[in-house]
């Protein structure tokens, strides 16, 4: 964004709605920029292997280094890209699915949708018409393929991550509980549809009261790698 436009956009509207749209131009900068790494680094891969996709909650999924010591017959390709909705994932499903010719896959997407802060907020409507789409394209492209579609994570709007009040009301705003509960719930029948597998790989992540713990999150969504050492343990009947 030029200087021209910043003063612009500072004069029309209020300072919050400034920050709001510098941080979804650089968001879609970022994402811009992790499609272009991953389209590279197809030139490099062996086709028929595992991957990973979705969001940011894939995207830093460590699974580089866990699957050294997993001794997996397979590679584990990550093509996770922080920030993406459903509807970004969509837009990508050349280079980030098909490209690859996977033998699994592994989707964890949408978690953006339920916590959009976007002029129509948070629509379930869309999330399902989405991902049935991503499930339709799926089955005509890759028939072969085992395909494995994630429950939501838990999270945690309760702890403190110091973070600002009015960014943590906006994070949880709509991403509640009960709205991924009803998600996951929407989501297992639309695999079940498609004869996709279903699998929640959440155990050992939630605490007494059902929140994501407080040591394995950075600020109530994302998760440090302890987290992630708990899913890769779950996970691990589904990769071999």
């Amino acid at each position: 964004m030029s200087p021209e436009q910043m003063k612009k956009l500072m004069q029309d509207q209020d300072v919050q709605a400034v920050i709001q749209t510098v941080m979804m131009n650089n968001f879609s900068e970022q994402k811009k920029s992790t499609h272009q790494k991953y389209k590279l680094l197809n030139h490099f891969i062996t086709k028929e292997q595992i991957l990973f996709v979705g969001s940011s909650l894939m995207e830093w999924f460590p699974s580089n280094e866990m699957q050294l010591n997993l001794n997996l017959q397979k590679i584990i390709y990550n093509r996770g890209i922080a920030g993406s909705t459903t509807a970004d994932l969509l837009e990508v499903m050349d280079d980030c699915y098909f490209a690859l010719a996977p033998s699994k896959i592994f989707i964890n997407i949408g978690s953006n949708d339920i916590g959009s802060i976007g002029p129509n907020g948070y629509q379930k409507e869309t999330l399902l018409t989405n991902y049935n789409t991503i499930m339709d394209q799926i089955k005509e492209r890759l028939p072969q393929c085992e395909v494995y579609v994630m429950a939501y994570y838990p999270v945690n709007g309760e702890a403190d991550f110091g973070l600002d009040p009015s960014m943590k009301a906006e994070m949880f705003a709509t991403r509640t509980p009960s709205n991924i509960e009803e998600a996951n719930t929407a989501i297992e029948e639309l695999a079940s549809q498609h004869h996709f597998h279903f699998i929640n790989v959440n155990e050992g992540l939630s605490d007494e009261h059902g929140n994501l713990k407080e040591e394995f999150s950075t600020d109530g969504i994302h998760m440090w790698p302890n987290a992630y050492a708990v899913i890769l343990e779950n996970l691990k009947p589904y990769l071999s």
